[in-house]
């Protein structure tokens, strides 16, 4: 029974949607928490990321900015803060909690650059937590 669940999780890993640029990107965010720490500002954390993204020839796109969802709505008033390898956005938070606010955001993103994946990470925790949020509608 125990080498079933072990053989379920092994499968259940390939799974994961762009593993190792995932793995990548997740260890940049520690290593930067370890770093600068958890009293930060948002733009610090995305200085250091972009750093870190370079130094590991990492394509990225920083503050793109999501096309108009309806008419009048002010340009640049919606930027996402990281787009990787043109398949992950990455979403930089320094707060005390994370709302739903924050998901409804990332999942607005997803929608809007036609995305599968999205990181949301609040650099202000004690543990950094990264979120994976999926957009199920997008296929890998």
């Amino acid at each position: 029974m125990q080498i079933m669940r072990i053989a379920n999780k092994i499968i259940e890993s390939d799974k994961l949607i762009y593993q190792d640029l995932s793995y990548q990107v997740n260890g940049i965010l520690f290593t930067i928490h370890n770093e600068i720490g958890r009293y930060g500002n948002e733009k610090q954390y995305c200085d250091a990321i972009e750093a870190k993204l370079i130094q590991a020839n990492i394509k990225y796109g920083r503050e793109k900015e999501i096309p108009k969802s309806f008419t009048g709505e002010l340009r640049g008033r919606n930027k996402v803060d990281f787009i990787i390898e043109d398949k992950i956005i990455l979403e930089i938070k320094a707060k005390r909690l994370i709302a739903r606010d924050e998901y409804y955001q990332s999942r607005r993103y997803l929608d809007a650059f036609n995305k599968k994946l999205c990181i949301l990470v609040n650099f202000r925790d004690r543990y950094l937590k990264p979120k994976r949020i999926l957009n199920s509608s997008v296929s890998a």
